[in-house]
């Protein structure tokens, strides 16, 4: 197992912040006699196929699928979950063998063994979606089916981060009866093995989630079915819940709404959980655009975005600058780009532009998704483009388009600086560097790192002390710097608000900031 450093223990954990006098968030057991909590979210699932997502499609598939190995409340580290046992079996990190749990079902009663299993990973790989999880599985060669139970994922070069991909909802098992194997499934229904079923869908509106009585893992359900609303903006789903049509929102709460929550929300009988974040925000940059693909370019724009005016003008500070991919609070963490660019300056912006032999303006075109980061985002990317207007080195135009349609356009390289964020896979300082380099990456958008991922990514792998390899992590983070093809802009908090009848909330965000809907439940007393 990893030794950790002991901040990330603390990663899961969250801190309430009491807004309901002489109430606990904490207190008492279950009662659904008021039928379903509804859950409001503006993060909508792109698809329903685990092997098509790598995004925030993941929030459902923690809930409806199941994994190897997943993330109990409270834990940082991965542990069994469909599996009964997991581990290494030798010392170099290359074999990793699993056991399940007897008798496994999936949702519709179909058998869920180690052939499932495999299936299910293998046909990631073969359908190999643009920017999807395949990229997750660079390190994986074959899979050994040893028995109906058993099975062995042999590595082609050591991984120590193996059991964190394996947790991750992109390996959720799916039925071989049920999803092609070379082809992804568009009909909308899901059979999985997770805590809940999926008794209806309405694409970009509702999920019902239902108690799966087959379901064999850690999760004790703390209710018997959730209810996901889907929103477009943070507003209309705080309207909702003060009006009691929802229970609880997660993602996407706006600033001005978390500051008024956080004040005024007893006096709607409201409650506001907030805990350490490991959101990021970035910008892209396309090298196949002729503007965007210079380096000296690239870094103008560096020199020029002031993270803390956007986090405080815009995000009233519900969100801290940052300087580094990876986010404070993870081993190895740097301010790399505050190290080399130092304060926003226009004239070393110049300058840089100038040495490169650019003297006008550059016109760039930045686009962002409409409706998939909370409400914040247009007026984020227009502060953006007054910083960089009011240097007097750039002409900028915005677009925006709905996350479905973005998704597909960057994927197809259509954008010359595009917005992302990103919440982790796993706690590790690797998934925040990682996903973002190499020919395959979760951006869609090839970024050749040979440094990073042929020598300090796999000397990272070797050691499954974590702490032991933050001067690999560093050194990464220096070339995404050097490079800036990445530009991070701020990290993120956890916000949960809830009526003040609902517990659980501290419990429900995993290390990978995704809601565990089990754990939230209706308080019997007060």
């Amino acid at each position: 197992m990893f030794n950790r450093n002991p901040c990330l223990r603390q990663l899961a954990a969250v801190t309430s912040i009491a807004l309901v006098a002489g109430c606990g968030v904490l207190s008492s057991a279950s009662s659904d006699d008021k039928g379903p909590i509804v859950v409001g979210t503006t993060s909508a699932p792109s698809t329903l196929d685990p092997a098509a997502s790598w995004d925030g499609s993941w929030e459902l598939f923690r809930n409806i699928y199941q994994t190897l190995l997943s993330y109990p409340s409270g834990a940082t580290m991965p542990e069994p979950d469909a599996a009964q046992s997991c581990g290494f079996a030798d010392t170099s990190n290359l074999v990793y063998r699993c056991k399940l749990r007897a008798d496994m079902k999936f949702s519709d009663g179909d058998t869920l063994d180690a052939r499932a299993v495999k299936y299910s990973i293998d046909r990631i790989k073969k359908i190999n979606v643009p920017g999807g999880p395949a990229g997750l599985l660079g390190s994986l060669d074959r899979i050994q089916v040893l028995n109906a139970r058993e099975l062995v994922f042999h590595l082609n070069k050591s991984d120590a981060t193996f059991p964190f991909v394996l947790a991750t909802p992109a390996m959720s098992i799916v039925d071989p009866d049920d999803y092609p194997a070379h082809s992804l499934r568009k009909d909308g229904k899901v059979f999985g093995s997770g805590p809940y079923s999926l008794r209806s869908y309405e694409d970009g509106k509702q999920a019902e989630l239902v108690r799966n009585d087959r379901y064999k893992g850690f999760a004790e359900l703390k209710n018997d079915a959730v209810t996901i609303r889907y929103f477009q903006d943070s507003g209309q789903m705080v309207d909702a819940l003060k009006d009691k049509k929802i229970d609880v929102t997660f993602r996407g709460l706006a600033s001005k709404d978390i500051v008024s929550l956080r004040t005024k929300g007893a006096d709607n009988g409201l409650q506001l959980v907030e805990g350490a974040g490991m959101e990021i925000s970035y910008l892209v940059f396309n090298p196949k655009d002729p503007w965007a693909k210079k380096l000296a370019v690239r870094k103008a724009i560096a020199q020029v975005v002031d993270r803390a005016a956007i986090a405080h003008k815009v995000y009233k500070d519900t969100v801290d600058p940052l300087y580094s991919m990876v986010p404070a609070g993870l081993t190895g963490h740097t301010t790399g780009f505050f190290d080399d660019y130092g304060d926003p300056s226009s004239s070393k912006a110049r300058q840089i532009l100038s040495e490169a032999g650019i003297t006008e303006r550059v016109p760039l075109t930045l686009w962002y998704t409409t409706d998939r980061y909370g409400s914040e985002t247009a007026p984020e990317f227009q502060e953006i483009k007054r910083q960089l207007e009011e240097s007097g080195l750039f002409r900028v135009s915005l677009n925006g388009r709905p996350w479905k349609t973005y998704e597909e356009g960057y994927r197809k390289g259509e954008y010359p600086v595009f917005g992302r964020g990103w919440f982790p896979d796993f706690p590790d300082a690797e998934n925040f560097i990682a996903p973002f380099v190499g020919e395959q990456n979760a951006l869609g958008t090839p970024y050749p790192a040979p440094r990073i991922t042929d020598t300090l990514l796999p000397a990272s792998r070797r050691e499954s002390d974590r702490g032991a390899v933050v001067k690999e992590f560093e050194a990464a983070q220096q070339i995404l710097v050097d490079d800036a093809r990445l530009l991070p802009l701020w990290q993120g908090k956890q916000f949960v608000a809830a009526s003040e009848e609902i517990s659980g909330g501290e419990q429900a965000l995993d290390p990978s900031t995704i809601m565990m809907m089990w754990e939230l439940h209706r308080k019997t007393s007060w």
